[in-house]
């Protein structure tokens, strides 16, 4: 059953607070519905990079972001249509508590806003394990705080018993809230986590398809899915059309001309003669790639697992071909690249390995001192960096980088404070910060970012073709990033 992209049916997954068992109950509903045939579309609320990856490996679909502080509220739900074009179900995983969003912003980038931006049904999962009837005064405020936000259900977690689901159900039947799912505690499901949360799948391989499954099990055992489904499909339709890249690059405002690579040169030269170019072993054997639709190698493996989607489209749209590599893996860059984009992940975790790929560190090297586009976000920042806890990395950057006992973490409003390869100076985005990690540059450093509010700094990285700094941004706010960045590898 295809339905058309502004009626498809579609479930949010909330939660009063933080591990509540949201990814549970969302994944295991994603896998559990795929099982019986369905195609469904996977989404998550906030800049999260991880849970869409158990998402992606319960729907065979690449799971997608919906982030109205990074693109804006009127992006969320376009987004969203985007990419659950063909699908007979979407599922939105929320972020923290419903209510929560961007720290002094008011309901911004909150499951609740992106709810009602999407006209979607909230179905609330709620942890009873220390409670009973208090569950009902519960839920009761949950659904009075916004009457704009509609709970369509509850799916009570970690319920210990027989005589536990009979009080709990009680106490909400008397509240008028329906139970759709009732999940016992099943330590089986759960995922194991670091310093910036859970093991991405790419690092868990087996073990997350098991824990999958799992989750697929209990949530199939304990949920009524024709209740579920129904209330899915009665979610309003959307008024807005579908994002495409191609009509974003086409709306986007042209960009400002790029400053050539030998005007933008930082501290390290030009070389002479011919550009560089890095090849793979066994490269392509159509030999070198046309020019007019420049190779872009995009990170990947289990070290880089943070990316958007979007990004990757918006480069294509642009007139690029993207490829992802492994830097874990692969001995050189892609055949014939021409620009680069590193994203985030954990290079902190495979220090030994990226650094032991000494092969790929020169080849990005090179390929950097050529001028050509280099992107980089927090873990690429990493990674271009001379060394990482001591370990020897790309040394494109004059910096070193260490692990910190301190999380950075949150929104931030920034403005570009010099021209670069993804944006002119002028330019003001908002990003996400996520780390435990301390980048020290040294002297003479030309910053990518003025971050904005209480706390105004400068922050990352300008040099000659490459952008390197703390924040994930989505391009899909700004699409003429990627125009932009395409248009310089043409010509570098």
């Amino acid at each position: 059953m295809l339905t058309s992209p502004s009626h498809v049916p579609r479930l949010v997954v909330a939660a009063p607070s933080s591990g509540s068992g949201k990814t549970t109950v969302a994944t295991g509903l994603m896998a559990a519905f795929a099982g019986r045939g369905l195609a469904v579309s996977p989404h998550k609320v906030g800049p999260d990079y991880i849970d869409p990856g158990y998402h992606a490996l319960a729907t065979g679909r690449v799971g997608r972001n919906l982030d109205a502080y990074l693109c804006g509220p009127e992006l969320v739900a376009p987004l969203f249509l985007h990419g659950a074009r063909g699908c007979d179900l979407a599922v939105v995983e929320g972020v923290m508590g419903m209510y929560d969003g961007a720290a002094g912003e008011g309901e911004l980038a909150s499951t609740a806003q992106v709810a009602k931006l999407l006209r979607a049904p909230v179905v609330l999962v709620v942890d009873a394990s220390s409670q009973s009837r208090s569950v009902a005064a519960l839920v009761h405020g949950f659904a009075s705080w916004d009457p704009q936000v509609r709970i369509g259900g509850v799916i009570l977690n970690k319920v210990a018993s027989d005589r536990h689901e009979e009080l709990l159900r009680e106490a909400l039947d008397a509240a008028g809230t329906p139970v759709l799912g009732v999940l016992r505690r099943a330590p089986q499901v759960s995922t194991p986590s670091r310093h910036l949360g859970l093991v991405p799948v790419a690092e868990r391989q087996g073990a997350a398809v098991e824990a999958v499954a799992a989750m697929a099990a209990q949530v199939a055992r304990g949920c009524d899915l024709e209740a579920l489904l129904a209330l899915a499909r009665g979610a309003g339709a959307l008024s807005c059309a579908a994002w495409d890249p191609a009509e974003a690059l086409s709306s986007s405002p042209p960009s400002l001309p790029l400053p050539s690579p030998e005007a933008a040169a930082g501290p390290r030269p030009r070389p002479e003669g011919a550009r560089p170019r890095p090849r793979s072993e066994g490269g392509s054997p159509d030999g070198p790639k046309d020019a007019a639709r420049p190779v872009v190698a995009l990170a990947g493996g289990p070290a880089f697992t943070f990316s958007y989607a979007e990004h990757a489209e918006l480069l294509t749209a642009a007139g690029a071909e993207a490829v992802v590599f492994d830097p874990l893996r692969d001995a050189g860059l892609p055949d014939g690249t021409r620009g680069l984009v590193i994203g985030g992940g954990f290079p902190e975790v495979y220090a030994d390995g990226l650094s032991a790929n000494e092969p790929l560190r020169e080849a990005v090297a090179a390929l950097a001192r050529s001028g050509a586009p280099v992107a980089a976000e927090c873990a690429g920042l990493l990674y271009l960096c001379r060394e990482l806890d001591g370990q020897p990395m790309c040394g494109v950057l004059d910096a070193a980088a260490r692990m910190s006992e301190r999380l950075t973490l949150g929104y931030r409003d920034a403005v570009a404070v010099n021209d670069s390869v993804l944006a002119p100076a002028g330019t003001r985005m908002r990003g996400h910060e996520f780390h435990r990690t301390v980048v020290e540059p040294g002297a003479g450093a030309v910053p990518a970012w003025g971050v904005r509010g209480p706390e105004r700094r400068v922050e990352g990285f300008v040099q000659q073709g490459v952008h390197a700094s703390y924040l994930h941004t989505h391009w899909a706010a700004e699409p003429g990033v990627a125009r932009r960045f395409v248009e310089r590898c043409r010509t570098s």
